[in-house]
């Protein structure tokens, strides 16, 4: 279950793009009860959901993926331990790229 799904945002950049959620769940096939219930924290969105927003927001899926809360990930059947943990150690290396990146353009920006 996602901890906080950021919906102003998302409502935001459907409006820069010209649509509104309704668009976003025929663009992405989501049904619109489903998609309210991943804008209500309801339920988490599945993987393929995040990039179909991403695509359809266009902007990056990590960025996406943050706004869209964090959700528990359960491990696979018989999975590794260690693989999971160098899974997280990845994303968070991810998020910690796109924060730096994301500051550097705001410092350039700010000027």
């Amino acid at each position: 279950m996602a901890l906080f799904f950021d919906a102003s945002w998302f409502d935001q950049r459907l409006a820069a793009r010209g649509t509104d959620r309704v668009g976003l769940a025929v663009a992405t096939g989501i049904d619109r009860g489903e998609l309210h219930a991943i804008f209500t924290n309801e339920r988490s969105p599945t993987a393929d959901e995040l990039k179909e927003f991403s695509r359809v927001l266009g902007v990056d899926l990590l960025e996406v993926t943050i706004r869209s809360g964090v959700a528990v990930r359960e491990s696979a059947p018989g999975a590794d331990p260690e693989d999971r943990i160098e899974s997280i150690e990845a994303r968070l290396d991810a998020i910690d790229t796109w924060l730096a990146e994301f500051e550097a353009t705001k410092k350039k920006a700010a000027g």
